[in-house]
């Protein structure tokens, strides 16, 4: 039996999904009110991208201080005990833009993409789904975003797409780079990165020092709630969301961030685990 109760993350919105073909929340309103749906439904803590705010554009990132700010204004003012975890992924050696939103929006976790991965996805008739692209995570950047972190007192939670990154995670605490205890994501489902499999959990957690806080992001449908399952069984902390799934676990396409953490919540019940509080969370996370 897990003793430890599982912290629950809602990833509320995501990179590119045009808000014009799903219902990804983009203004700080919608934000808001989709963090807010997310925590009355078990969720202590929001992974938040950000969006520009012009008409039209809302499929598009931004890292513009003062919007940034005020969507993760709204989200603190509709959930006041609800942790922020904010992306920083960005391609590129220059962070500053970045960097600047951190220090707009303080929030008390963010992403740490750990290492580089080709981006990639082919179409059923073997064409590429976009043009194939490198998302660039050399040791430099990565410790350029620790400091950034260590500096505004942000909690890094570092984002495996592979074993080899989450190999790598362990080697940078191993160096001093990462603080203890060190919280990994494990990314499963990008097709080029790890399979949303639950088998393969078992092995990933032994390359993980004692410790180590772990949960699973599953990119998917359907199949990424078996994932779910074997991860809250393990011990791992959990995350849903529009920028994981669209799909509950009935295969039916979810109507809210509120609906997939409803769902998530219910399974980790049927497996024994107690849902993390957002003052459990934060003490966990500390």
């Amino acid at each position: 039996m897990i003793s430890h109760p599982a912290i629950v993350t809602c990833a509320l919105t995501g990179v590119l999904t045009d808000p014009a073909q799903h219902a990804v929340p983009v203004t700080p309103k919608e934000m808001a009110l989709s963090a807010k749906e997310a925590h009355d439904a078990g969720a202590s803590v929001v992974h938040v991208h950000f969006r520009q705010q012009a008409q039209g554009m809302g499929r598009f990132p931004t890292w513009e201080p003062n919007v940034c700010a005020e969507i993760v204004d709204a989200i603190r003012s509709a959930c006041p005990d609800i942790i922020i975890n904010m992306s920083t992924g960005i391609v590129g050696p220059d962070i500053s833009p970045v960097v600047a939103a951190l220090r707009a929006v303080k929030p008390e976790m963010a992403a740490l993409n750990a290492g580089s991965l080709n981006y990639l996805k082919l179409r059923s008739g073997g064409q590429w789904a976009w043009p194939p692209m490198l998302f660039d995570n050399p040791v430099e950047k990565v410790q350029g975003f620790i400091n950034a972190m260590n500096e505004l007192g942000v909690t890094p939670e570092c984002e495996c797409f592979d074993t080899g990154i989450l190999r790598s995670v362990m080697m940078f605490q191993e160096a001093g780079m990462l603080k203890k205890p060190v919280h990994v994501s494990l990314v499963m489902g990008v097709a080029s990165g790890m399979p949303a499999k639950a088998s393969w959990l078992p092995l990933l957690l032994e390359e993980m020092t004692p410790g180590t806080h772990w949960q699973v992001i599953g990119i998917g449908r359907e199949d990424v709630w078996i994932l779910h399952r074997a991860a809250a069984r393990l011990g791992g902390h959990l995350r849903t969301g529009l920028e994981d799934t669209f799909y509950l676990p009935s295969g039916s396409k979810t109507t809210s961030n509120g609906k997939l953490v409803e769902a998530l919540v219910n399974i980790a019940r049927e497996e024994g685990r107690k849902i993390a509080t957002c003052a459990e969370a934060r003490q966990m996370i500390a």
